[in-house]
């Protein structure tokens, strides 16, 4: 025979709560600030395969503005940094990729 242990569901069923204790606080996690700063770190990592840099600065400048102005983002201040980092370092990428462009291209 064995004891019968009680299922504790403490763990499972959490509410969390606002600093007033009257809402409810749901967190919605966004995907697009992770995907614009992976794909900015991406373009300045590939600066030197021809208008891939610069293709890839793009994207993670469009996945950067379209998390900003989510409003799941907006309010949450971390998500905001990361999105506003994905974007810097899209517009790094395009830099860096056009720098890297230009001498190829004035090449004849």
């Amino acid at each position: 025979m064995s004891a019968a242990v009680p299922h504790s569901s403490c763990a499972d069923n959490r509410v969390h709560f606002s600093v007033d204790g009257n809402e409810l606080r749901k967190q919605h996690h966004s995907w697009l600030p992770a995907v614009s700063i992976a794909v900015g770190a991406l373009s300045v990592a590939s600066f030197w395969v021809v208008g891939l840099g610069f293709i890839l600065g793009v994207a993670a400048v469009v996945c950067g503005a379209v998390a900003t102005s989510r409003s799941a983002v907006a309010d949450d201040e971390a998500a905001s940094l990361r999105a506003l980092l994905g974007i810097v370092s899209g517009v790094a990428g395009i830099t860096v990729s056009s720098i890297a462009l230009f001498p190829m291209l004035a090449q004849p």
